[in-house]
């Protein structure tokens, strides 16, 4: 049953890289071997204890939420137009700046598609406009793309706590300098690697891109500082230099952040509550169902044999576990394009198990999630690859193609500082 369950997974990877609906080849696969091993009833179980998972729905329902309010008030627009304009002044640093830029923004807008046509809308241009390489241009957006790591909200961060039994903050504590350290390896490896390839200067952009990228952009400070409100409202909890707000959750922060929007932008009320409530919607149809379809999977995985037979074999070989944890999702997420599936399967089998491979649950956990999120990073058919690819004009290949040596050498010196 094992054999024919290794045969399911290998099914399942093959048909994820084919882009088949995620959620539907994770309940499927995890039905197929649950029912093989004449439990059934155990993929349906795993479902409905997994769809009211308290702690996950509110920390990542609230946050999407907050998201859709950035969107509908334009906050997010602001921020992004601020830092593109501090960016235009410096051109020695504008494609290091642009991928640590995207970084930033993309902790409090923590959606990579959606950050990815926000923020590559305008850095692009201007990056194309100063000369540099639409594929470079395009590549060095991509390359910030995994900054919602440092998001209280991001899904696999509330999932880690829950396995750890820690606070989700405690889950950002360890894994923070590791998303920092890849973030500034992955800016840094663009920027040589456009030196390399001479695509650094001295591009002709069409006038269009050069006319679109010179407007003059202008940026709200109020409304640009309302998206990072959120997340520093919840670090100054967690660190304590506020003992008021030590008992704040994410989703009071989300909240207070859409309070605060609607004060300063001075929308319509009724407009934003809708916005918020229709991304918490979103939320859980699209995040928590990728959730809900990898707790099924698993089941089925545990219910015929495999995961037992792959923490033996981990156990017995405990040098592998480390690199298990780490190059699993990075590379399957690179094939199938979402680090999302990958992330979530190896954290619900694997991590709960993380003590006696002489590995702590949060840490690996943690190196899992960001796996996940580096791989995907340098893959050409994840949705924000395209989108940025879109926009500079080039094939996604040549995006992918840029980005891997930062994402690879940055996977390496995570699993260094978290292992």
């Amino acid at each position: 049953m094992v054999y024919v369950g290794a045969l399911i997974v290998c099914i399942t990877i093959y048909l994820l890289v084919k882009q088949y609906e995620t959620r539907m080849v994770l309940f499927g696969s995890g039905l197929l071997m649950a029912s093989l091993a004449l439990k059934p009833l155990a993929a349906f179980d795993a479902f409905a204890k997994t769809m009211v998972t308290s702690g996950l729905i509110q920390a990542i329902c609230s946050v999407m939420g907050f998201a859709l309010v950035m969107k509908a008030t334009e906050c997010d627009r602001h921020l992004i137009n601020l830092v593109a304009n501090g960016l235009k002044k410096v051109r020695p640093i504008l494609i290091p700046g642009a991928t640590l830029g995207t970084f930033a923004i993309n902790i409090a807008l923590p959606s990579a598609a959606g950050v990815s046509a926000a923020v590559g809308a305008i850095f692009i241009p201007i990056l194309i406009a100063s000369g540099v390489h639409p594929a470079t241009a395009g590549a060095a957006v991509f390359a910030g793309t995994f900054g919602s790591m440092l998001n209280p909200g991001l899904a696999h961060n509330p999932f880690v706590a829950k396995i750890a039994k820690v606070d989700v903050m405690q889950v950002i504590a360890v894994h923070s300098t590791a998303d920092i350290v890849a973030g500034i390896i992955a800016a840094i490896s663009i920027t040589v690697v456009a030196y390399i390839l001479k695509e650094d200067r001295g591009y002709v952009a069409p006038e269009s891109t050069a006319k679109s990228a010179t407007q003059e952009l202008q940026a709200n400070f109020l409304f640009a500082i309302v998206p990072i409100i959120p997340v520093v409202l919840l670090v100054l909890g967690a660190t304590g230099l506020v003992p008021m707000l030590k008992k704040l959750g994410v989703s009071h922060a989300m909240i207070i952040g859409a309070i605060l929007a609607i004060i300063v932008t001075r929308k319509n009320p009724a407009d934003v509550t809708k916005a918020f409530f229709d991304g918490m919607g979103t939320a859980y149809g699209q995040i928590m169902g990728i959730i809900i379809a990898a707790g099924v999977f698993v089941s089925g995985m545990q219910e015929i044999g495999l995961v037992k037979a792959f923490i033996d074999m981990m156990i017995s070989s405990t040098g592998i576990a480390k690199y298990a944890a780490t190059f699993g999702p990075f590379s399957l997420a690179i094939i199938a394009g979402s680090g999302d599936a990958a992330a979530f399967a190896f954290n619900e089998a694997v991590t709960p198990h993380a003590m006696q491979f002489g590995i702590e649950p949060i840490r690996m956990g943690s190196i899992a999630t960001l796996g996940g999120a580096l791989g995907r990073t340098m893959s050409p058919i994840t949705g924000a690859c395209i989108i940025c690819a879109t926009i500079a004009q080039v094939n996604p290949m040549e995006l992918a193609k840029r980005n891997a040596p930062g994402m690879i050498l940055a996977i390496i010196a995570a699993m260094f500082i978290l292992l």
